[in-house]
């Protein structure tokens, strides 16, 4: 330190800085006054000597450090010198001249106080010069405040207008409230003020009603939402900002809430998070208004900057009731608007209102109300959030108001939706159709029995007007000329004007069948509404109230009246089973053969109960009930008629043919029949191709000789047959009709939806889309099978009684002749016995009617097997001639041709069976000794019983034949019979 003077101020500065280093150094101290007391208390020289070397030695290591980081540091350390020293001799410098200035001071003190009131006197000029030009500059901003507002109303920069004028009356009404020459520019200015909060409701109502809604051109599109679309997907704004942070936070006070006080916001601060607001560019509660660009391209920015200009006018109370008064009649400006556009659209498409009453016009219709509604709601949920935030955060003592709520919107959307609902529905006529309407048997009306016995006051008589002219000829000429004009130009009904002067269009017309096309569309709509105001589970709606109400007190009933007009008009009159399909209605429904127009009408019923079961589906049990009690009155009507045709008479005085099939037993066996199981096999084939005359006759052999056994003995009477051939029309329609009518019954039956025991659907009718109708319970099922399995048997009924009543007829015929005629003289006529020409004749009529009333396969099986039959009554017969004749022989077999050839025609096929029946007679003319030769020769044609009968006859027509020579040529017939009959036998056992 000696050597290097300055090292020790720079120790000491570098030890007040360094604390660290100073603790250090403190330990350094101790330890040196350690060694300082060492030797002062040392008495040895020596010792002393050694201390003080090693001190020494110590400070030369200590000194040589110091030197080496001197030089490494000479620098810096030269440098805080020459700083220190600067400093310094500049705060030498400050006290100099602060001693000057505190002098100055003194100075100056004392002479102001010479002249006080003079520099008073310009202090008081220079503030009045100051608040002179403020009012100066005052005056020039409120003359420019016209021109600006007119820029920024006509730019739409509503936010800067409002601050503008409302900041141009304040200081008209303030500070610049006695200027006399801004009187004029003051009434004007507050003449604006008034009627901006007009203008400003105005915008807000057109973004809510037309601009929100003017992207949702097609129905399923929606572009109006604010869930992203065209005119709502802009770059977030802070209302943007703001609303999703609401809808984000869930909206803690629910948008709407009634109550609220409201105040003036100057701020123009939507404080809703904490109590201060920054000025954050992104502060989502700071409502701002951009110069640049379309200020309506964002939709919700441009109502949250109309909301924040109201709030600016103080005229939120206003607004809110403006709001809430505009509300229904904006949304049925809505309606008509969409009306127009969907017509506009079916014009385009080259499509007109009156097209089948265009019900698919209908329904977009609504769904197009739907999606514009949507965002309508979406829109009032934007203004009331904005609302909700400026009441929040509006201070005390200000004017109270009530918010709409969201419960309101959807209230009115509602009331509109009910209202157009109301117009295409034609409630109010159907209403009263409904109620004019006489109880039909698919209502149930309980009436006390009482009310009969009670005593009731004679009622005056209504006075009724002689005459009316409303269903004159005339007028109903003028109105439908009215209303065809109406059609032209698209709209429907009664001419109804809006309140401009035009005239309110439809769609289609209105009718209480709209609600098939539309009900679903309705369902779902009202369950969105249900879940968007959160109702709890079982309350719904006012537009589900009004659509249930509406089905059930006028609709149903409505559906009930149809379908019962429709059924008494198809089963009025005698003629109800004559009245048959014509040929266009025949081609429209791929039929073969006429239906009964009847069974027609009740399958349509039976459809369109069928299409509202799906377009209905939560009615679709009541429905169903419709359908079973109709087919039950259809069941009980086609069996009443059914034995008004078979039934004439007494009980005792029956059909033999329907008394056969009305038969169990009889029924079950004639069913049981190869030709029947035939019948079914060619039914499930489609098939009629022409089978070879063998497979005919083994089909038809037991049947003949079943009916030959039972028929053959007795004449038959007039009564027990059926000889007007329209009945056997009337059942052959019968049949067609109920066998069709049974199918279409099993085709809805294989659509519904099987309740299963653990209330799933069948795997039968998975298929069936079951999501839109309710199971069927397994005993309703049971209920629809069993009246398609009546009319099925009644059908089958029908066909059994045509088939065995052509065979009846024959026996009619053909049994008199044996028993009746003679021929046995000499017959020299070449003509056909006459019961055998009426018997042609008949069958002809009957082949003539059943042609075109039933199909191929069911006409081959009434009159296949009808020659063996023939056949096997003529050589039955045989046994009731009392003598025959050569010529008589001849007769016969004359007959056998012309029946042959009737036939044959008939079939078109050659009936081979009535050859049989002429080889027998041809027999005849052999005796009986040739007959028995031939037996040997030839072997056996007919049965054991046919040459009987023949031997019998030959023997009552050849006089003063021997009866016990008769007898021996029978056992000897018998012998050769069972000696041929064995014979057979042996070979099919060789074989």
């Amino acid at each position: 330190f000696m050597k290097h003077p300055c090292l020790l101020v720079v120790r000491t500065k570098m030890a007040g800085v360094s604390r660290p280093r100073a603790a250090k150094q403190q330990s350094e101290t101790g330890l040196l006054m350690s060694v300082i007391r060492t030797l002062s208390a040392s008495e040895d020289f020596e010792q002393r000597e050694v201390e003080k070397q090693r001190l020494e030695k110590a400070f030369k290591e200590c000194d040589s450090k110091l030197d080496k980081l001197v030089e490494e540091n000479y620098d810096d350390l030269t440098a805080t010198v020459n700083h220190f020293s600067t400093i310094s001799n500049n705060i030498h410098t400050c006290r100099e001249r602060m001693q000057a200035v505190r002098q100055n001071l003194k100075s100056c003190k004392s002479l102001l106080r010479c002249k006080r009131d003079e520099l008073r006197k310009l202090w008081i000029e220079g503030i009045e010069h100051k608040q002179i030009l403020s009012l100066l500059q005052q005056i020039e901003n409120v003359k420019q405040t016209p021109e600006k507002l007119d820029e920024y109303m006509a730019k739409k920069h509503y936010l800067h207008a409002t601050e503008l004028l409302v900041s141009a009356v304040s200081s008209l009404e303030g500070t610049l409230c006695g200027v006399e020459a801004l009187r004029d520019l003051r009434a004007e200015l507050q003449n604006k003020k008034e009627q901006m909060h007009e203008v400003l409701i105005e915008e807000l109502h057109r973004h809510l009603y037309i601009r929100s809604t003017a992207q949702v051109n097609k129905p399923l599109r929606r572009q109006g939402s604010i869930k992203g679309t065209a005119s709502w997907d802009v770059s977030p704004s802070p209302a943007r900002k703001l609303l999703h942070q609401v809808l984000a936070e869930g909206s803690t006070s629910t948008p709407g809430s009634k109550g609220h006080k409201r105040g003036h916001s100057r701020s123009r601060s939507l404080d809703y998070m904490s109590p201060v607001v920054t000025s954050s560019e992104d502060d989502p509660a700071q409502i701002q208004e951009s110069m640049e660009g379309d200020p309506e391209a964002d939709s919700v920015q441009f109502m949250s900057v109309l909301v924040e200009s109201l709030s600016i006018l103080q005229k939120i109370p206003e607004t809110v009731e403006a709001i809430k008064s505009r509300m229904e009649k904006e949304m049925t400006l809505i309606v008509h608007r969409t009306t127009a556009q969907v017509l506009d659209n079916a014009e385009q498409r080259g499509e007109t209102a009156s097209q089948q009453n265009q019900p698919r016009l209908l329904l977009e219709l609504f769904e197009l109300l739907f999606e514009k509604f949507r965002c309508v709601a979406q829109a009032h949920d934007a203004v009331l959030t904005f609302l909700q935030r400026i009441s929040n955060s509006a201070s005390h003592g200000q004017a109270e108001f009530e918010l709409y709520g969201r419960e309101d919107v959807w209230s009115r959307i509602q009331a509109v939706l009910q209202l157009v609902l109301n117009d295409y529905l034609d409630v109010k006529n159907t209403a009263s159709a409904s109620q004019n309407q006489v109880p039909s048997a698919y209502t149930d009306a309980t009436v006390e029995i009482n009310t009969y016995f009670t005593k009731k006051r004679p009622q005056k008589g209504k006075k009724y007007p002689l005459f009316k002219f409303e269903m004159s000829s005339h007028a109903i000429s003028m109105n439908n000329y009215l209303r065809e004009q109406k059609r032209k130009k698209g709209g429907l009904g009664e001419p109804d004007l809006l309140e401009n002067g035009t005239e309110v269009q439809y769609v289609c017309e209105p009718g209480a069948k709209n609600i098939t096309v539309i009900f679903n569309t309705l369902q779902r709509f009202v369950k969105e509404i249900e879940v968007t105001l959160q109702y709890s589970s079982g309350a719904h709606c006012q537009l589900h109230d009004f659509l249930t109400d509406y089905i059930k007190t006028i609709f149903l009933g409505q559906v009930h009246m149809d379908v019962n007009k429709n059924i008494q008009q198809a089963s009025r009159g005698a003629d109800a089973l004559k009245l048959l399909t014509d040929a266009t209605s025949m081609k429209l429904m791929g039929l073969q053969r006429p239906l009964l127009q009847s069974t027609v009408t009740v399958e349509r019923c039976l459809s369109e109960l069928r299409e509202l079961m799906y377009a209905l589906p939560a009615y679709s049990d009541h429905f169903l009930s419709m359908i079973c009690k109709m087919l039950q009155d259809y069941r009980d009507m086609c069996q009443t008629a059914y034995r008004g045709v078979v039934q004439r008479g007494s009980e005792e005085q029956r059909i033999i043919s329907a008394t056969w099939a009305k038969d169990e037993d009889i029924s079950r066996l004639l069913r049981s029949l190869p030709n029947w199981q035939n019948l079914e096999n060619r039914r499930a084939r489609k098939d009629d191709e022409v089978e070879n005359p063998e497979a005919v006759r083994a089909r038809n052999t037991k049947e003949s000789d079943l009916l030959t056994n039972n028929l053959g003995d007795s004449l038959i009477p007039k009564y027990e047959v059926l000889q007007d051939v329209n009945d056997l029309r009337v059942l052959a329609n019968l049949h067609e009709s109920l066998e069709w009518f049974a199918g279409r019954i099993r085709t809805f039956n294989s659509t519904l939806p099987l309740a299963s025991p653990a209330m799933g659907l069948s795997p039968a009718s998975s298929g069936s889309n079951p999501s839109d109708l309710q199971p069927v319970s397994p005993a309703t099922l049971a209920s629809l099978t069993s009246l398609a399995r009546e009319f099925q048997d009644l059908a089958e009924t029908c066909l059994l009684v045509l088939h065995l009543e052509v065979r009846v007829h024959c026996f009619f015929f053909l049994l008199p002749m044996a028993k009746q005629s003679n021929y046995s003289g000499n017959l020299e006529s070449t003509d056909p016995d006459p019961l055998v020409v009426k018997l042609n004749k008949d069958l002809s009529s009957i082949e003539e009617s059943l042609t075109t009333s039933l199909n191929t396969h069911k006409f081959r099986y009434i009159f296949e097997g009808l020659g063996h039959q023939m056949s096997s009554i003529l050589v039955n017969s045989t046994q009731y001639f009392s003598r025959i004749s050569h010529s008589g022989i001849k007769k016969m077999c004359r007959n056998i041709f012309a029946l042959q050839q009737n036939l044959t025609n008939i079939t078109m096929s050659r009936e081979v069976d009535l050859d049989h029946a002429r080889q027998y007679y041809e027999m005849l003319y052999m005796t009986v000794e040739e007959i028995l030769n031939s037996l040997v020769e030839q072997g056996v044609h007919f049965t054991e019983l046919e040459y009987v009968n023949a031997l019998n006859l030959l023997q009552r027509s050849t006089p003063g034949s021997d009866t016990k020579t008769h007898g021996a040529k029978l056992l000897r017939l018998k012998e050769i019979m069972a000696q041929k009959v064995g014979n057979q036998n042996a070979e099919m056992t060789e074989i």
